[in-house]
């Protein structure tokens, strides 16, 4: 019997990857770099991918380590029972609050932005709703969806970002180094856990092929989004100027609201169906993950039944902040930081207790 039958090869996880982190260009992720970093806000991808292949290198290895195991159970393994659900919890609290998070914030791009007359609980639900019903049908479904819709997706976002340049004027990327080469480092650093989904994305490492299909998929995904989460903050401070980017609650909308294709008018009304299609795939995923960490947790099998119960909690929570155009930015902003000593230090912790335990030197005494 073939093991790898239904489970995602690169293609498909390179187009999680990619929809899951790099739709971040479309939401408030550049309006927190141009608040930190003002023009030179284009510079922190860079920085943030440099450090993100740290947690990857040791995330990598303790996958190939224990090719049996899910991250879960590696956690559990290497830590104990007690401390390794506590850390689950964490982990738990914080892709839980960060869907939280991001979903009331993309349910203010689409209110205020596109149905400003509709209701907000309406637009929510029904977001939460396609979001919980694609977590609902797995992640290799959710995988294959990725996989289809990419190339509409990305060549929708290139045209966009394309236009942001022909349209726009370089000069407005001076001062080169905005506020001081040392505010772009620390800034940047205190923000990598923009690209922390790579450590969730460890947890569905078994849903794959084979350890290869893993490391090509994040190495080559973290390349991808990084170039173009870069091109993107490039892109907005050649179009806007760093003045009036440093306003704009979501540049990519104002973005594609601004720019002109001769005599056709709305053309926001082009991409908004593929970023939605995006939106649905990256909230689906973290749907997937908090209610494997949640069934784990409580000691649920069937853990994708606890879905239907984490999206109503959701919904309320996230229609609580009556300003979320402003309030949600600074929860979002402290998520951010407090989550990034997380994504650095755990796989390195983690790859320190299969040293400590003796792991490691088995499987080196094993393979030779």
């Amino acid at each position: 019997m073939d093991k790898a039958k239904g489970k995602m090869g690169t293609k498909e996880f390179l187009a999680l990857i990619v929809l899951t982190i790099g739709t971040k260009l479309a939401d408030d992720t550049p309006s927190i770099f141009y608040s930190s970093m003002e023009n030179a806000a284009w510079m922190a991808p860079i920085i943030i991918g440099v450090l993100t292949i740290i947690p990857i290198f040791f995330l990598t290895k303790l996958i190939t380590l224990y090719p049996e195991k899910n991250l879960i159970e590696i956690i559990l393994h290497l830590f104990g029972k007690y401390f390794g659900y506590f850390l689950l919890f964490i982990l738990w609290i914080i892709q839980t609050y960060a869907l939280i998070v991001d979903s009331a914030i993309y349910t203010d791009i689409i209110r205020t932005l596109y149905f400003n007359t509709t209701p907000k609980i309406i637009i929510y639900a029904i977001l939460i709703a396609v979001a919980a019903y694609g977590a609902k049908k797995g992640i290799e479904h959710i995988g294959s969806f990725a996989w289809i819709i990419i190339t509409a997706v990305k060549i929708s976002a290139f045209v966009a970002l394309l236009m942001t340049f022909l349209q726009g004027e370089i000069n407005f990327i001076f001062p080169i180094l905005g506020s001081g080469a040392w505010d772009i480092v620390k800034n940047s650093i205190s923000f990598t856990s923009i690209f922390g989904d790579f450590l969730f994305l460890s947890f569905i490492a078994l849903h794959l092929k084979n350890i290869k299909v893993y490391k090509k998929g994040v190495y080559l995904g973290l390349i991808f989004v990084t170039f173009e989460l870069m091109i993107a903050l490039f892109g907005f401070i050649l179009l806007f100027d760093f003045k009036a980017v440093n306003l704009m609650n979501y540049p990519f909308h104002e973005a594609i609201r601004y720019i002109q294709f001769g005599f056709l008018t709305n053309v926001e009304s082009l991409f908004f169906p593929f970023w939605l299609l995006s939106t649905f795939t990256r909230f689906a995923f973290y749907f997937y993950i908090s209610s494997l960490l949640f069934g784990t947790i409580i000691q649920i099998r069937q853990f994708e039944y606890t879905i239907p119960t984490l999206a109503t909690v959701i919904v309320l929570l996230g229609s609580i902040p009556e300003s979320p155009t402003f309030s949600i930015f600074h929860l979002r902003v402290a998520l951010l930081q407090s989550a990034t000593p997380i994504f650095l230090l755990l796989p390195f912790l983690l790859w320190v207790m299969a040293k400590l335990k003796g792991d490691v030197k088995r499987e080196k005494t094993k393979t030779s």
